[in-house]
């Protein structure tokens, strides 16, 4: 096991931790930090943009033992929480599997991309957090606990934000391996794409819009399960027959065929994400009011420009039984703003997209940037209460509480 005492930074560099990181190599010596910390949390590949993971002592899970086993029959992967999305792909594909869904990056580890409601994208596809069949956590006692598909609080423990316990173990439902290709489509207006939103959004297996705040140059990304060619346009944008790039190491766009793990992500695995330039915010709303919620954006779009924003993509999401999943209990459409790092009227852009979208009841991706208030998030969510209750109930001396946790459940 391994102690750093020195502080680290988060992905986006945005953020210094200020606890002691930790990185054990068995569970047992997991279950030993637990047990003695005072406040502690699971630190996973740092993509979170706020201090959702910052306490007195972080446990880095990446050092645990893989342990990747694929059930051929159950048609399952069971894996370390600490390892990333890239890590399982592989030892999927082989045995002809794969998931359902991915992220757009596959380097983020899935305990914490479960935990954080991470979600990826299609009308049928649902976040992440809702291939997990059975999940493994070491809680405020040292104690683990095991929980299934069907077992009471297992829908709550799932997106679980950190605050039940340090997950160790995860094991994910898997379908048969499909091939996919992926196709980008320039020149969406703002006219198209509010009226044919469901269109565009029905278009593929898994389709992303980037609308365009100060012009009508909007794009399209479909990624669809080859059965044929794709359509030479879709509402009105149209297919760029070369394709293109839009950011260095994306996966590949030019409708050539590929594996599911080669084109559901945006970016390839053996792409260094750590780009240091970005921070990012996501509002996750009812997929009813999607066409509404960006017409209403539009009046902020002359600040939404190249000198603050890298870029903007709205995506949807099938609806999920996950208490603090951001796609609970309804099909959900997220917006999400990838913003130029250090710019000193983000804040004030945030309250104000906020206010914006605050009509339409949106929750904030839980480790990304947002300033919506407490009050407002709980109220979002019809299950926080019985969340509350849950967490204390597995952590009733509040190890896994730290200042993030405070403020959204009041001290």
């Amino acid at each position: 096991m391994t102690t750093t005492t020195a502080h680290e930074v988060n992905w986006a560099g945005n953020l210094a931790y200020t606890g002691v990181v930790r990185r054990p190599e068995t569970v047992g010596e997991l279950q030993e930090i637990v047990a003695g910390a005072g406040r502690v949390r699971a630190l996973g590949s740092r993509h979170s943009f706020n201090d959702i993971a910052d306490s007195e002592v972080l446990v880095e899970t990446g050092g645990l033992p893989a342990d990747i086993v694929v059930d051929d029959a159950a048609q399952t992967i069971t894996v370390s929480a600490g390892q990333p999305y890239a890590a399982v792909v592989g030892p999927l594909h082989e045995r002809g599997l794969a998931l359902a869904n991915l992220a757009s990056l596959p380097h983020i580890t899935i305990g914490g991309a479960v935990a954080t409601g991470t979600h990826g994208s299609g009308d049928r596809n649902q976040a992440l957090s809702a291939a997990v069949r059975a999940i493994e956590l070491v809680c405020s006692d040292g104690e683990i606990r095991s929980l299934a598909r069907g077992d009471a609080g297992f829908d709550g423990t799932v997106v679980g934000i950190g605050a039940l316990g340090i997950v160790t173990r995860l094991t994910l439902d898997a379908v048969p391996a499909f091939d996919m290709r992926q196709d980008m489509y320039r020149g969406l207006s703002w006219a198209r794409l509010l009226g044919g939103f469901e269109e565009i959004t029905a278009s593929g297996y898994s389709v992303s819009i980037n609308p365009d705040w100060t012009g009508e140059s909007g794009t399209i990304r479909r990624k669809d399960v080859v059965t044929g060619s794709a359509p030479d346009g879709i509402a009105g944008a149209m297919r760029a027959d070369e394709g293109f790039r839009v950011f260095p190491g994306a996966t590949d766009q030019r409708g050539v065929a590929g594996p599911w793990h080669d084109r559901l992500p945006h970016f390839g695995a053996d792409f260094d994400p750590s780009f240091g330039q970005e921070v990012q915010s996501e509002w996750l709303l009812d997929r009813r009011h999607a066409v509404s919620a960006l017409d209403a954006l539009r009046s902020l779009g002359h600040r939404l420009t190249s000198d603050v924003l890298w870029s903007t993509e709205v995506r949807t999401v099938a609806a999920d039984p996950g208490w603090l999943s951001g796609a609970y209990g309804r099909d959900t459409v997220g917006i999400h703003f990838t913003w130029r790092k250090g710019r000193p009227e983000l804040d004030g852009l945030i309250e104000d997209i906020e206010t914006v979208l605050a009509p339409f009841s949106p929750r904030p991706h839980w480790g990304k940037l947002f300033r919506t208030p407490a009050e407002r998030i709980r109220a979002a969510y019809p299950r926080f209460d019985d969340f509350g209750r849950l967490r204390e109930r597995l952590d009733p001396r509040g190890a896994f509480r730290n200042p993030w946790l405070d403020r959204l459940i009041g001290r």
